[in-house]
């Protein structure tokens, strides 16, 4: 004799529904995966590029600045971060960091003549919390 009961007929439904609801977040978040990846790939590939640029700009201006070398450091984590994504060594939270240090002292390299002494004390303190900030999370302990 079957169980053909009201109660039996709606857990069967939730567990249909359970399972494709499983399957539609596996797809989802393999789409997701699959975006970010070719994001990655797009964003280092573009990052080449604007390297290369500010190397030709270099080579025809004959001289190389300070800001030049900041925006090379910038490229060069850029590309960092991609790598440690993909290689899974080193921490994904530290070179977003270390790129947001170096925005700001290419910001006060560049702007310091005409910026405000309080925009530049503002924009210190904020490397200082970013490196102190980084510094917790390279010494956190491991998991």
């Amino acid at each position: 004799m079957q169980d053909s009961s009201p109660d039996r007929n709606q857990q069967v439904n939730k567990a249909d529904d359970d399972t494709m609801n499983k399957t539609e977040r596996t797809i989802a978040v393999g789409g997701f995966l699959i975006v970010e990846k070719l994001m990655l790939i797009l964003t280092a590939g573009l990052t080449i590029v604007a390297a290369s640029f500010e190397v030709v700009h270099v080579y025809q201006s004959g001289r190389v600045e300070l800001a030049d070398i900041l925006l090379m450091f910038l490229y060069t984590e850029v590309i960092a971060m991609v790598a440690v994504f993909y290689t899974g060594k080193g921490s994904p939270f530290i070179y977003p960091i270390f790129i947001a240090i170096t925005a700001l002292s290419r910001l006060i390299v560049l702007q310091g003549k005409e910026m405000d002494p309080l925009n530049i004390l503002y924009e210190a303190a904020a490397i200082v919390l970013l490196a102190v900030a980084a510094m917790f999370i390279l010494r956190a302990p491991k998991p």
